[in-house]
This record gives structure tokens, C-alpha cells and sequence, in this order.
């Protein structure tokens, strides 16, 4: 092993090491903060007890993760007798690394090395701060690997051998399926017009035409916004687990450390779709005046850019859990009604328009000029607008719930008949 492939070895363990502990650390509080949230919420008190281990002292609440995460290690592992044992076991760890390994192309940007090292060393005289930095199809990889993750839940399903456990796999499957598809037309727009599959050079796009994409494509926003709250599993689209019908849905027979496995990958799903949202609509790291649009910048402009893009992402979480505990949960019904009567449809829109101005529009307006951003913002909200309008002209304002005429008047035929 030569000395340049010793010091490249070091340098992604010790990301990879960074980038796994922070995200089980922030998976852990991040289920502390939905706590608080969920009782500010309700107007009560959440978490505020457990504290410093072994002591009294509260501070906050702050040690309950601590608390939680021992209590699922001591739990006793318990295997129900009919399961299919090998995909019962594999299908947790299929979810959990998928999750996992999405965060390998999350960019957080590149930073130059001091020069103060001698040539001979070979140091670097840049680090991309991304565990797979120069992924030309980071894109198409975040797919692939999301893809995985329905998986690790359809077997949780079918091995458990429990009906709760086959309808949470099914309606599963089901759900994420139709929602890529819109979600993957939510991201192509902003392919069309980066030009480019890679995060890292969607962010510096945006950084340095100083212009968000939520800006220039709304309706694609919207989207993928709808479509990322479906990937994630989260309400209104926990149908999966629905504990009101199906107990625990797809994990109803998991227990102790797998059952946090499938738990912490559940929020690992969300803070990463928290992640692209920022990414692809919020220019990453970018902020005016603060980051610069530079690729490559000293460390504390780096330190600086990482912290606005967690702060960033911070926010969006706490969107995804204000929404989570405000809104009611969709039928089955209605939520496939959304996926490929509402969202296919707008995002299908959003991809034309994008393609069409990009083709023939851009070009004439100088690409990357002000006035090719201008009417791309233009054209973006138009659509956004246009879109709405028809969307509330074809479907009705409010949804019947009743039982259907039709089908009280056979139920009450069928009783009639078989008393």
C-alpha cells in the first residue's frame, strides 16, 4: 500500500466514521425534539425528566434518548415461531443500510488544505467533505439505494408471518412505488436545467447564479415535497404502520435492536429527504452575503457553510414534524388518488415547461443571465398558478367520506338475503 492510497484510506474512514455517528446522534435527539414538538402541539408537557445518567439532574430531558436506546439494547429478542427466520433477520439490516448509504453523496462542500505540510507527504491540497465526493450520477445513486430500502420493508411483511404485518408490507410497497415516480419527475426538472446529475454542482449552480431553485421551479417543489413526505413514511402517509389499524404495520413483530433498526432507519429516511429538499430548492449550503459562491474556500468559510446547510435542514425537519402532528391521515384511497391522479400529472407539467424553456426559451434569453432567470421564475410560478386552478376546477374542494349509495344499498341487500 503506498502512502497516497494509506492517507485516501484515512481520510474516508474518518468521514464515513463522522457522518454514521452524527446521523445516529441525530436520529436519537431528533426523536426527543418530535416529543417536545408533539406536546407544544398538544399543549402539554413532553419529555423532561431523564437526565445525566445515575443522577438526578433533569437537564431537560436531555438523557432520554440515552434512556430509550438502552432500553431497546436490553430488550429481550424475541422471534415469533413461524417466521421465515433468515428474511425475519435480513430485513431490518436491508433497511438500515440503505438508509445508511444514501448519506455516502450528501454534499457538504470542499475545503482547502493549509499549506503547511511538506510536498512529500502527499497531503491533498483540497477535501470534498462528501464520503463519495465526484459521483457524476449521485442522482440515479440516491434512487438506486432508495430502491432497497422497499425491500428490507416488503420482507419485514411477508417474513413476520402476521396479517398486520402482510397489509403494513403491502400498503408499503405500494405507496413508496407510486411516489417515486413523482418524486423522480420532481428531481428531473432540476436536472434539466443544473445540467448535471451531481449535488455538489446543483449547489454551486444556484450559489453562484445567487437564484434558489424553489425560486425558478415552484411546482416542482411542491411535487417532490408531497412525494418526499410519502418516501419518508410520514403523516398524513404513515399508512404502512397505522397503528389505529394494523398494530405496528410491517414491524408488528419486531422487538428489541431490530425493532430500532427499522425505527432509526424511519427517521434517517426523513432527515435525508430533509437534505435533498435543501439541496435541490434551497441551495445547500448557500446563503447571501455569508458563503460566497466559490467551490473550493478556507476552512472557516467551510465550517460557516456547513453550518447554514444543518440549519437549514433543521428547519425543514421541524416542518416535517409540525406537519406529522397537525394534519390527519389520508385513506389508502385517497393517497394513491394523489400519487397518480394529482402528483403524476403536476409533475409531468413541471418537466415539460422546464424542457421546453430549457430547449428554446433558455438559449434565446442567454443561459444564466438575469433575464433567463427571470423568466424562468416567471414561467415557474405561472405554471405553479395555472396548475392550482385547474387542479381545484377538476376536483371537488371537500371529500365525501360517507359509505356510497350504491354500496350501503348492497350491503344492506347482502343482509337481507343471509340474515
Amino acid at each position: 500500500m503506498t502512502w497516497e492510497t494509506f492517507l485516501t484510506s484515512i481520510e474516508a474512514l474518518a468521514k464515513i466514521g463522522i457522518l454514521i455517528g452524527g446521523a445516529m446522534g441525530a436520529a436519537a435527539y431528533l426523536v426527543l425534539v418530535e416529543r417536545w414538538v408533539a406536546a407544544w402541539i398538544q399543549d402539554r408537557r413532553g419529555p423532561n425528566r431523564v437526565g445525566i445518567p445515575l443522577t438526578r439532574i433533569p437537564v431537560f430531558g436531555l438523557g432520554q434518548p440515552i434512556a430509550d436506546g438502552v432500553k431497546f439494547i436490553f430488550k429481550e429478542e424475541f422471534t415469533p415461531a413461524r417466521v421465515d427466520k433468515f428474511l425475519y433477520f435480513l430485513a431490518p439490516v436491508v433497511m438500515f443500510t440503505a438508509a445508511v448509504l444514501a448519506f455516502a453523496v450528501v454534499p457538504f462542500g470542499s475545503v482547502e488544505v493549509p499549506d503547511v505540510f511538506p510536498e512529500s507527504w502527499g497531503i491533498p491540497s483540497t477535501i470534498d467533505l462528501t464520503v463519495a465526493p465526484g459521483l457524476d450520477v449521485g442522482l440515479v445513486y440516491l434512487f438506486a439505494v432508495g430502491g432497497i430500502a422497499v425491500y428490507g420493508v416488503v420482507l419485514g411483511g411477508w417474513a413476520s408471518n402476521n396479517k398486520y404485518s402482510l397489509f403494513g408490507g403491502l400498503r408499503s410497497s405500494a405507496q413508496l412505488i407510486s411516489y417515486e415516480i413523482p418524486l423522480g419527475l420532481g428531481i428531473l426538472g432540476i436536472v434539466l436545467w443544473a445540467g448535471s446529475l451531481r449535488l455538489d454542482t446543483i449547489i454551486t449552480q444556484q450559489a453562484q447564479s445567487g437564484v434558489w431553485n424553489i425560486v425558478l421551479q415552484p411546482l416542482g417543489f411542491v411535487v417532490f415535497l408531497v412525494a418526499a413526505f410519502a418516501e419518508a413514511g410520514r403523516l398524513p402517509f404513515d399508512l404502512p404502520e397505522t397503528e389505529q389499524e394494523l398494530v405496528g404495520g410491517y414491524h408488528t413483530e419486531y422487538s428489541g435492536m431490530k425493532l430500532m433498526m427499522y425505527l432509526v432507519s424511519e427517521f434517517l429516511h426523513m432527515i435525508l429527504a430533509a437534505f435533498l429538499i435543501v439541496i435541490l430548492f434551497f441551495g445547500g449550503w448557500h446563503f447571501w452575503g455569508l458563503t460566497g459562491g466559490d467551490e473550493v474556500v478556507t476552512w472557516p468559510v467551510a465550517m460557516l457553510r456547513v453550518i447554514v446547510l444543518l440549519a437549514k435542514v433543521m428547519a425543514v425537519i421541524l416542518f416535517f414534524m409540525v406537519a406529522r402532528w397537525s394534519w390527519p391521515r389520508f385513506r389508502f384511497d385517497q393517497l394513491m388518488d394523489l400519487a397518480w391522479k394529482v402528483m403524476l400529472p403536476l409533475g409531468v407539467v413541471n418537466l415539460v415547461v422546464v424542457a421546453v424553456w430549457t430547449e428554446y426559451a433558455g438559449p434565446t434569453a442567454g443561459a444564466g443571465s438575469l433575464g433567463a432567470l427571470v423568466g424562468m421564475a416567471a414561467v415557474g410560478w405561472a405554471t405553479l398558478i395555472g396548475s392550482w386552478l385547474v387542479v381545484t376546477w377538476v376536483a371537488p374542494a371537500t371529500c365525501d367520506n360517507r359509505p356510497r349509495p350504491t354500496q350501503v344499498a348492497a350491503d344492506v341487500e347482502d343482509e337481507t338475503q343471509n340474515p
